[in-house]
Parts: structure tokens; C-alpha cells; sequence
């Protein structure tokens, strides 16, 4: 069974908290994790990009000499893709780029998320969220007292307005609720400070 440290808003360590193994303790699935790593980039590209042919270019409605005699070669229209200006052969057009995924697999894919972060001693459970109002402070002082690293993923349970507005202006903090916990997430994280509250909701749902 893996543990994790729990500690208030000041940093102050509260002992250690059991993790239940049905969601922070499961065999390992690299390959279910980077199909929905692939999953999760491909679902947030736009696939607005956009090229003109040939028969979208402006211009090119008559031909630029006459068929014989030239010496040349024939030609139909200056914006033919050879010549500058002209349309783009095999360009992108705006497409989704969407893919599906089983939802057990996008079980699977959080659980052993998860349970890497919980293996590497990655995961910080905070209790007591005492603030009233937003102090980006505290956050900060917080993090420096966990040595969190760069990246630092906070999850909540349930909206927490004083403690989002604080975290809010630290580009390096994301700020999740758990129901909205990806994998893309927590694999860039390098530390995961999770509410107790989020502790339960995510057994909850992925158990």
C-alpha cells in the first residue's frame, strides 16, 4: 500500500495518508497511458488549417499565351501549382482530429497516471484549506516548503474561489478539479498537491 504525505496551507506536515490501491496502486499501463496522452493532443487541435487549390486562387482565368507557336510549353493558367502564387497541391484543409477511446481504457489510463505519481512519491495531499480571502502568497510559500519543482498540478474536489484566485497568477500552477483530472496532467506534473476531499472523489469515480 503506498502512502502519502499530508500537510496543511503553511506546509507544516500532518502525518501520512493511506492511498487506497484500487486507483493509486495498479499495474502500470505505459501503452493505455500514451494512447490517451495521443488521445487527449489530438482532441484539443482546432483542424482549422486551411490551403487554396488551384480553383480557389484569385486570378488565372485566361491562359498566359496562346497554345502553339511559342515555342514553349503549354500552359492553361498562372495559377497552376509550378507557377508562384499559384495552388497548393495535397495542402491541409480543415478536418477533426478527433479520436475515441473506451471508457475502460480511460480508466485504466488515469489509474496507472496515478499510480506513477504515487510509486515516485510524487503526490501531496493537503488538508485544512483555511483562507478567506486570495493570497498568492501562501501558495508560494507552501510550494517552496514542499520543494514542488517547476511544475505543480493542485486538484480540488469542489471550487475553492480564495485558493483559485491565489494559484491563478503562477504560471508554473495548474489548477484542476478532480472530475476534470487528465492524464496530459498529471504526466507533465511534477508534483501533485491533492485536496483530501479530491482524494475521495477520485476513488469515487475511478475505483
Amino acid at each position: 500500500m503506498t502512502s502519502a504525505p499530508i500537510v496543511d496551507l503553511t506546509g507544516e506536515s500532518q502525518g501520512q495518508l493511506e492511498l487506497p490501491d484500487a486507483v493509486f496502486d495498479v499495474a502500470v499501463n505505459a501503452a493505455v497511458m500514451h494512447q490517451a496522452l495521443l488521445r487527449q493532443l489530438a482532441n484539443a487541435r482546432q483542424g482549422t488549417h486551411d490551403t487554396k487549390t488551384r480553383s480557389e486562387v484569385r486570378g488565372g482565368g485566361r491562359k498566359p499565351y496562346r497554345q502553339k507557336g511559342t515555342g514553349r510549353a503549354r500552359q492553361g493558367s498562372i495559377r497552376a501549382p509550378h507557377y508562384a502564387g499559384g495552388g497548393v497541391v495535397f495542402g491541409p484543409t480543415p478536418r477533426s482530429y478527433r479520436q475515441d477511446m473506451p471508457r475502460k481504457q480511460r480508466r485504466l489510463a488515469l489509474r496507472s497516471a496515478l499510480s506513477v505519481k504515487a510509486q515516485e512519491g510524487q503526490i501531496t495531499v493537503l488538508d485544512g484549506i483555511d483562507l478567506d480571502e486570495p493570497r498568492t502568497k501562501v501558495v508560494v510559500q507552501l510550494l517552496a516548503s514542499l520543494e514542488a519543482g517547476r511544475r505543480v498540478l493542485l486538484v480540488l474536489g469542489s471550487h475553492h474561489e480564495p485558493l483559485e484566485k491565489s494559484a491563478r497568477n503562477l504560471p508554473d500552477v495548474r489548477l484542476v478539479l478532480a472530475g476534470n483530472l487528465s492524464v496530459r496532467d498529471l504526466l507533465t506534473a511534477d508534483t501533485v498537491v491533492m485536496a483530501k476531499d479530491a482524494i475521495d472523489h477520485v476513488v469515487e469515480a475511478w475505483a
